[in-house]
């Protein structure tokens, strides 16, 4: 008998907030302290400047996309990182022809974020 826990799995389709967002707590569904969103963002779309007060990580997976973080914005292509400090308003908007995939690592087990109401760059 083994010491190690069994496996945690979970499709995204149980994870899934809207047509466009999946999202993983990971103090309710598993018991750690981190939490993931899987966004798929259509072309011409944007995620609206907002705040954690934790940092957050962005994979961009697919697509092209534009970040506002702070009053700063640059362009992202597939296969960059990009971390947002706490308390740092950021949001992004898919410039690109093709739905953009970004998978999102909060540093904390349940989601905390406040929208500011507006649009990033």
């Amino acid at each position: 008998m083994s010491d190690r826990p069994d496996i945690t799995q979970f499709d995204l389709e149980e994870l899934r907030l809207s047509e466009t967002a999946a999202l993983f707590e990971g103090r309710k569904r598993a018991g750690i302290d981190i939490s993931i969103f899987v966004v798929h963002t259509p072309p011409g779309r944007s995620v609206e400047m907002h705040v954690h007060p934790y940092s957050e990580t962005f994979v961009l997976l697919h697509g092209e996309g534009r970040w506002t973080v702070g009053e700063s914005a640059a362009e992202f292509s597939p296969e960059h990182v990009l971390v947002v400090p706490p308390e740092t308003p950021h949001g992004f908007r898919n410039i690109g022809d093709v739905p953009l995939l970004v998978v999102s690592v909060h540093e904390s087990g349940t989601l905390q974020q406040e929208f500011l109401g507006i649009e990033p760059q």
